[in-house]
């Protein structure tokens, strides 16, 4: 446990480096910076509880986050409070290693700084990652061991219906400004949301941790955490839900923008939000036009090897012909849910018997697949990972979508698994998590295109590693890389060009050879989470560049396991403190010759 410190601390730090010389200096500026990275992590499990418990605090297990607009306003201050004290720490004043921190530390307040002044809560109506789904996966990142647990848990619950409120009041907000969510995102919302009303609160999976109370608690204990569980989801979150469910028909529904203006351009104040998000998930200042021109120059590079790997796997190269094929043709795609469960299995434990061979730093955490429930799995994209819990107590998931799994194509499923698990999230994460000598925000929060960009740069990796099992298996790796090139294009069209949802469906259709439903999902993501989608192929290529040029000038002494070591030991840092820690080990081993 890290024990919170005053802030007032850091004036001290500050006041006593007056005088000092160079060397004592440094290591009191390394002293304030301590300080405040830890003042920054403590605040920041405060005001993120739910983040807190996923990674083994559970000093907050009975709190939700304060989505007001007060205790937006309190995390502003927090913020600009934490901006200005690591302002008075210069760089020269630090330690190589510190300079890196403070720079990751500072990217961090303004990141969160430019989040809030997007006011996204006005707004955002999220089919994906809603109260109606965030609040049905609390049971999988929860801890009952003690009926203090359960007590903590109710109580959580509890705070469901004062937070469903706030929500409700912050659209509302929106929609007097002219700031309201885009038509289809509201109609999936209100689908799940009125889904899980019509179903008895007994199956909610709020309920399943009732599960998890054990024999030997104080009698009644048990059958205590029953009822109050039962009375905290029936007569306080349910009927917040029924609210919310209320207010989505008959006021947002009604003023959402239409299909074909379903981007930030078309919200007031929209543009200035994006760029606010390309700098925020890329790290980088980055052009919408910039972007969007990439994005084309990566989906025609794909649609050149389609064309290639097609001729071999399929006996043919033209793309439209591939695409029908790999669309169309049943046996292309899953029978049932078992047998796309057994797939990702199989692909996860492959990767982990090869990974030794390619990287020094290994994870001590485990990864294991876990099916999505039918809460989110319909309106949700086809996986995602969540990483373990610091403390052990649980390992890294690779959440897999089984629904209709009919849709889901064969020819995906290992880049699919290698991108969620490893040698993708779980390696990348699960690494930073167990870093020494790195304050903790490193090892927890980071910049979203060293992150993703790490991802997908293991799609390719995994090629290399000989992980996919078939010429039509590498088609899935072209078709996720397209995927993720289209997300350039699609991103910056739908929301610095003025394109319709349809336009964004139509291409990616065009370009890629994702199966329909899962087009439509992902474009609805990038409506619910503008700028996001940029960040993987921003991060990959990057990834990449460095790798190509570790080649040329180490030539035969590049090695790629110091290479992935290199590019793992500092956590998710900014592409351009990526850049310099890499080039700084290039120059290491050159002058070990």
């Amino acid at each position: 446990m890290i024990r919170p410190r005053p802030m007032s601390m850091c004036c001290l730090f500050v006041l006593a480096m007056v005088g000092l010389g160079p060397g004592r200096a440094r290591a009191a500026a390394g002293d304030v910076l301590a300080h405040l990275c830890d003042d920054y992590w403590q605040g920041t499990l405060r005001a993120n509880p739910t983040m807190a418990t996923s990674l083994g605090d559970h000093h907050f297990d009975a709190l939700l986050e304060d989505i007001s607009p007060a205790g937006a306003e309190q995390e502003r201050r927090r913020l600009e409070g934490l901006r200005a004290q690591l302002g008075t720490v210069g760089e020269a004043e630090l330690s190589p290693a510190d300079r890196v921190t403070r720079t990751a530390l500072m990217l961090e307040l303004e990141n969160g700084l430019d989040n809030l002044a997007c006011h996204a809560e006005d707004w955002v109506v999220d089919p994906l990652g809603g109260p109606q789904v965030s609040f049905m996966n609390l049971p999988d990142i929860t801890v009952i061991v003690t009926p203090q647990h359960a007590a903590d848990y109710v109580l959580r619950c509890r705070a469901m219906g004062p937070y469903l409120d706030q929500h409700i009041a912050n659209l509302r907000r929106g929609l007097s400004t002219g700031r309201v969510a885009a038509h289809d995102q509201v109609r999936k919302v209100l689908e799940e949301v009125e889904a899980l009303l019509a179903q008895p609160v007994e199956t909610w999976a709020l309920m399943s941790p009732l599960a998890a109370a054990h024999g030997d608690w104080p009698a009644g204990a048990a059958a205590t955490f029953r009822r109050d569980l039962t009375a905290a989801v029936r007569e306080v979150v349910k009927p917040a839900f029924t609210r919310y469910r209320d207010v989505l028909r008959a006021s947002i529904m009604a003023a959402a923008r239409p299909p074909a203006k379903a981007g930030l351009s078309f919200l007031p104040g929209g543009a200035d939000d994006y760029r606010r998000q390309i700098r925020i998930q890329t790290s980088l200042d980055l052009t919408p036009d910039t972007l969007h021109q990439l994005g084309l120059e990566q989906v025609a590079r794909f649609r050149h090897d389609l064309s290639e790997l097609g001729q071999k796997a399929l006996g043919t190269g033209d793309i439209a012909t591939i695409q029908k094929r790999l669309r169309a043709d049943t046996a292309m795609h899953f029978r049932t849910a078992a047998e796309v469960e057994a797939k990702a299995g199989d692909a996860l434990a492959r990767a982990r018997a090869a990974i030794p061979n390619w990287f020094g730093i290994l994870p001590k955490a485990s990864c294991q697949v876990k099916v999505m429930g039918l809460y989110e799995a319909p309106n949700s994209t086809v996986a995602y990972y969540r990483e373990p819990a610091e403390d052990g107590s649980r390992p890294g998931y690779y959440m897999i979508n089984t629904y209709q799994s009919t849709t889901r194509p064969r020819y995906e499923a290992e880049a699919l698994a290698f991108h969620e698990s490893i040698p993708g999230h779980h390696l990348q994460i699960a690494i930073a998590q167990e870093l020494t000598g790195l304050p903790e925000f490193r090892k927890h929060q980071g910049t979203t295109a060293f992150v993703e960009g790490w991802g997908l740069y293991g799609e390719r990796l995994a090629d290399e590693m000989g992980l996919y099992t078939s010429d039509l298996d590498r088609i899935g790796m072209l078709s996720y890389d397209a995927w993720r090139a289209c997300r350039l294009v699609v991103d910056t069209g739908l929301h610095a060009m003025g394109w319709s949802r349809q336009q964004a469906i139509d291409y990616m259709k065009e370009n890629s050879v994702l199966a329909e439903n899962n087009i439509v999902n992902e474009v609805d993501r990038y409506l619910s989470w503008p700028g996001q989608a940029l960040a993987y192929k921003v991060g990959q290529l990057e990834i990449l560049k460095l790798r190509d040029e570790g080649r040329r000038r180490l030539g035969a002494r590049f090695d790629i396991k110091g290479f992935h070591d290199a590019v793992l030991r500092n956590g998710a840092v900014p592409l351009p403190v990526l850049r310099e820690q890499v080039e700084a080990y290039f120059a290491q081993m050159e002058a070990a010759k």
